[in-house]
């Protein structure tokens, strides 16, 4: 029987990774699939399989889940807490999941098939909308942006990954398959810069910074990634000098909806951490929303916008203020350090350290635990973090 279930196991794994961007569509599926999971861990692990865990890092990990539902249940705050708890516990639990999981090519696959079905599923309805509508702007209708099958936010998320692993799976020297490899960054990164998922592109370009400073050429690294530096900011300089229609001056973000909105959200953070000083427990996640919508009702002039704001109770936009919003300095310092631990863990390793900089960089300008996709995400990054050598290609292998 455990042999049996040892063979299905990893199968069951991939499904769901392959049904995670379709979950608006088929809700039910990925919590079945987490649930045969559950249920068929404990038959095929084996001691020997928690050796793939870095220790350190995995403890904090497991420290700050601990503390933050600790919090929750002290300051009789579990139950609306929950709500958002258990997706940090999803994210963890995938981790823990995939430890008895030999072969992580399968899951890597998942990956790039979900984000190569997202994008089909995307451009074809696009292309439905551009054969029925009339006066389509590619990247800023609203009616584009509705034909995508998920948020751009989390279609950037899964593009950078897919590109990541594709880049991971290219073998140094001549292999049939570097080809497909090839064609799918392309395809990732056009899409990308075609929706103008701005967040997105930051991101690539932070990563193609990233990778200069790992190149073969160490006193190459430093001058190389300082002239893309001081290029990027060039542009970013020049994008903030913009005008608009009536010839008045408009920063890049400032003409930028999402960027606008978080703008707001921003500065609404900023008056609660003044107003409310150092949280030690937090306030809990149902009193963080109330005070946020307290804040847009102060602080927001425009009607429509004040209006649209508290209707939507929009979050923190950042989940290093979410955390610390919710559960207080201690759950901060406790995520924190994980970060650090894993980043030094890692540091010589461009692909983990990558991964790393993908999660730090969504943490900053999203909430990814608020969503259950996210969730899902982080637990992937937190994979190719935590088992490293599972996710990575050996120098052999790229010989092949």
């Amino acid at each position: 029987m455990r042999i049996l279930l040892a063979s299905i196991y990893p199968w069951i794994y991939v499904l769901l990774f392959l049904t995670i961007p379709f979950d608006n569509y088929v809700r039910v599926l990925p919590n079945i699939l987490m649930g045969i999971l559950v249920i068929t861990f404990p038959f095929i692990v084996k001691k020997a399989h928690f050796k793939k865990l870095k220790k350190i890092p995995t403890l904090l990990l497991a420290l700050f889940c601990g503390y933050i539902v600790l919090n929750a249940l002290v300051s009789d705050r579990l139950p609306a807490d929950f709500v958002l708890i258990k997706k940090i516990l999803l994210a963890f639990g995938l981790v823990l999941l995939y430890i008895p999981i030999q072969d992580s090519e399968k899951i890597k696959r998942a990956v790039l098939f979900s984000s190569l079905a997202v994008i089909l599923f995307s451009v074809v309805n696009i292309f439905v909308i551009i054969n029925t509508s009339e006066d389509i702007v590619l990247g800023f209708s609203r009616q584009v942006i509705e034909a995508l099958l998920i948020d751009r936010l989390y279609l950037g998320f899964i593009a950078i990954l897919s590109i990541l692993i594709s880049y991971q799976s290219i073998r140094s020297k001549f292999h049939p398959n570097n080809k497909y490899f090839l064609a799918n960054i392309i395809i990732n990164v056009l899409f990308v810069f075609l929706l103008v998922s701005k967040i997105a592109v930051i991101i690539l370009g932070l990563l193609f910074i990233l990778k200069q400073l790992y190149g073969a050429k160490k006193w190459l690294r430093f001058p190389t990634a300082l002239i893309i530096v001081i290029a990027m900011s060039m542009g970013v300089f020049s994008m903030t000098h913009q005008k608009n229609n009536e010839g008045e001056k408009r920063s890049f973000f400032e003409s930028t909806l999402t960027w606008e909105l978080r703008t707001e959200v921003w500065n609404c953070v900023k008056h609660i951490s003044q107003l409310e000083g150092l949280l030690g427990g937090g306030l809990g996640v149902n009193e963080t929303k109330e005070q946020l919508v307290d804040c847009y009702k102060e602080q927001i002039e425009n009607d429509y916008k004040r209006g649209v704001f508290i209707t939507l109770r929009h979050n923190t936009h950042n989940q290093l203020a979410d955390i610390y919003f919710n559960w207080g300095l201690g759950a901060l310092a406790l995520f924190l350090c994980f970060i650090v631990v894993v980043f030094f863990v890692n540091r010589k390793h461009f692909l983990p350290t990558a991964y790393l900089t993908v999660l730090v960089s969504y943490c900053m300008v999203e909430n990814v635990f608020h969503r259950q996709i996210g969730a899902y995400y982080v637990g992937f990054v937190l994979i190719a973090t935590l088992i490293q050598y599972q996710l990575e290609e050996n120098k052999s292998e790229k010989e092949d």
